[in-house]
Formats: structure tokens, sequence, C-alpha cells
């Protein structure tokens, strides 16, 4: 029987000093994958940027891990440009991303020195032109384009099929001409297109393809209406391991293979791209945490054995959301074999808060911590007080010293946003 260590600290220590659930980052994880990321993304033909993307997860912690890298960073609203921005991070190095941005969100980007705005339709374009006179604050401008490239991915993480929610279609290149041109001489200058095409995506050809209709884009802008497009972001939504069934690309292959695209697609349309930017956000962040909650009570239904732990999805739903599936421990029995199998359930009062549905372990006990792995993304960032139960805490390990980054939501919490107050109408 083994312990599990992470960071060279054993989860039974870390648990019984931070209580479960607690989700735990490895340090050395995150700031080898964003160097990786900022070594391997690059070219001799044009400028590069890696641009992680907080909603992933973002703290101050976390923020101050991508500022001493040197990477920028992607926030989607007023709330995360707020936590950048008391985080220290160079605001130059912000983009403001998010469909339906309001006047006093991008006010607030503006104030705040946000150096770069990515606007998701043609209205908003408009409306963030119009907010930057009158504030008379200097702005790069990008557009987010729909190319309608397929990911495949989970519909509710697909973000380019022809229908989407997100950007302008690829197809009103008139359309995004004459509105490029009411931005001449105005308080921002337009710097090129965003796309994103979705999330978990492990085939390298979709963003090659996206790349390649983009700059089939900017070569159109330029020879035929004489607008230079000299940046291109190809957004994020790079896979990671989740299951044994999983096998994402290398982060060198994968931007090699990025960087190659990009390179003979430029050189095919003859656009002078100066700069391609990368999004990662669950690449980096992803693998990097895991969550331990302890087993509470065993149950049998049918040809089903419960284990409950003492979270769910409060701290994580994406399992509920949209059956994203992951991979599991008994943190104090490592190596012991799994004979046996389970439903992993949470304590919410939800049929769906199911965490994972078939779970190979050995013999679980009442007190056992079970570990969930790849945890790091879009967990903690969608966690909730659902059912009255606070957020978990946050610790970073490192070298055999751990950190609390975010502390556990207590009872207390729960009313700080509690008032009674007359409104006078």
């Amino acid at each position: 029987m083994g312990i599990m260590e992470i960071g060279k600290v054993p989860v039974t220590r870390l648990a019984e000093k931070c209580g479960t659930p607690l989700l735990i980052y490895d340090e050395e994880k995150i700031e080898n994958k964003i160097k990786s990321y900022m070594r391997n993304f690059s070219s001799p033909l044009f400028q590069t940027e890696v641009v992680y993307a907080s909603k992933a997860f973002g703290c101050p912690a976390m923020i101050e891990k991508v500022k001493d890298a040197g990477a920028s960073l992607d926030v989607v609203s007023g709330g995360e440009l707020y936590i950048a921005k008391v985080s220290g991070m160079n605001m130059e190095k912000v983009y403001f991303h998010g469909n339906n941005k309001t006047s006093e969100e991008i006010s607030t980007a503006l104030g705040f020195g946000c150096g770069n705005i990515v606007a998701d339709n043609l209205e908003e374009f408009r409306t963030i032109i119009e907010t930057a006179a009158c504030t008379k604050r200097k702005i790069n401008l990008m557009l987010r384009i729909n190319p309608k490239v397929a990911a495949h991915t989970h519909e509710y993480i697909a973000t380019a099929e022809e229908d989407s929610k997100f950007g302008v279609s690829i197809d009103h290149k008139e359309k995004i001409a004459a509105l490029i041109k009411t931005a001449a001489d105005k308080k921002v200058t337009f710097k090129g297109f965003h796309s994103h095409i979705g999330s978990q995506i492990f085939e390298a050809s979709a963003f090659i393809k996206a790349a390649g209709l983009m700059i089939g884009l900017c070569s159109y802008m330029e020879k035929e209406h004489d607008i230079p497009c000299p940046w291109l972001s190809l957004g994020g939504g790079f896979g990671i391991k989740y299951t044994a069934e999983d096998d994402p690309p290398e982060t060198e292959t994968l931007c090699r293979e990025l960087i190659r695209g990009g390179e003979e697609a430029i050189r095919s349309a003859g656009v002078k791209t100066e700069k391609i930017m990368i999004e990662p956000g669950r690449s980096i962040a992803g693998d990097a945490g895991c969550t331990v909650y302890k087993v509470g009570y065993e149950k049998i239904a049918g040809d089903k054995r419960y284990l409950f732990v003492d979270g769910g999805m409060g701290d994580n739903i994406r399992p509920a959301l949209y059956g994203a599936e992951y991979s599991c421990d008994l943190a104090e029995h490592m190596g012991d074999t799994k004979d046996k199998e389970y439903v992993i359930g949470g304590k919410y009062c939800e049929s769906g808060d199911i965490i994972i549905r078939k779970a190979m372990l050995p013999e679980a006990k009442k007190g056992d911590l079970l570990i969930v792995y790849s945890t790091g993304a879009y967990a903690y960032s969608m966690s909730s007080c659902y059912n009255g139960t606070g957020r978990p805490a946050v610790v970073f390990v490192k070298d055999g010293r751990a950190r609390l980054v975010m502390r556990r939501e207590k009872k207390e919490d729960l009313m700080y946003l509690a008032k009674d107050q007359e409104v006078k109408i």
C-alpha cells in the first residue's frame, strides 16, 4: 500500500491540514506547461504570443504564474478583468474576450488600461469604437470570426458550428470590411481576427483548417479593401488526458503542427502576418490539478455499487453538465489491486450528481481519500454554493511545501450578499 504524493507532499497530510473536498495544484506542472508553450510556439516567419485563458482557472496565484512566464492573459468578463488588475497583471498584455460585453465592462477595460479587446459581433464592435472615442482611450481591436469548422468534441463546447452563438460568420466579408473601415481615425486600431473552434480537441488538423480560412480572410481584406490584418488568434481548446482512452498530442508536437500550418497558409496567401496567437487554458491548468474527496457511505442499488463522497457537482459540474469523464484512485491505496467497480456519487440533491459512472478501485471504506485526476480546469471556476455547500479550498504544492491560495468558503460567506432593504420605485 502506498500513499500518493503531489509536489513531494502526501495527499493525506494536505487533507488533514486543509480538509476536503480539496483542489490541489502541482505548481511545477503549471510552470513546465506554460514554459513548453512559450518555447515551442515560435516561428521565424512571424511573432508568436501565448495567451492563457483564465476562465479555465483564474486566481491571483495562477495569474502570478502567467505573469512570471511572460505570457499574456485572456479574460471574458468585468470580474475577470478585475481579478487580472488586482493580481498585478500587466494590463497591456490582457485580451478582453466574451460575447455581449456591456458598455460598463468595456469602459472598465479601458479604465484599467486593458490593451486589447476582441469584439464578438458587429454591434459590439461599434459599441467598443463609440466607447473608446468617448473616453479617449486607445485600444487594439480584433474581431471574432466563426470560420465554420467542425470540431470533434461535445456540442456544448463546440464553438464554430454554423449556428454558433459566437463570432461573425466568415461568409459576411463585405459587412466585416465595411465595419472595420468605420474604425478609421477613431481611438481604436484594428489588428486582425480571432477564432475559437471548441474545447477538448485532440487533432491539430481542425485548427490548421481554421487558420487557413482565417488567413484567407486576411488576404481578402488586404487585397480587396486595403485593410491590414497583422494579428491572428487561433484560440485555444487543446485537449488533455482525462481517462485512459484520451490521447492528446504532446505540447511540442501540437505547437510544431500549428506553426507549420500557419507558415504554409501565410506563404500561400501572400499576406503580411505580424503575429499569431494561441490561447491555451485547459491544457495548462487541467492535468496540473486534482480533487481530493473523503469517502462517506456506500450503497448497493440494483446492479450498481455507489460510493459517496463529500463533494460533487458543486465543486465540479462538468460530469453533470455534459457527461465529462474522469479517472480516480484511493490516495492511501496506490498500487493496490483495483477489483471493485463503483459509481462515484456526490452529496448534492440531484440524480445527475455523479462524478464517475464506472470507477475501478480497491475495496473502499468510509474515511478513505478519493483523488480525482485532471480537475484543474473548469472545476473551481464553474463551482457554486448549491445546496448551501461552499466552494472548496485550493492549495498549490511544490518541493515539499504547500500554500493555501483560495480558502474554503465558510457558512458565514453564504450570507455575504444577503440584504433586506427597500427599493424605492
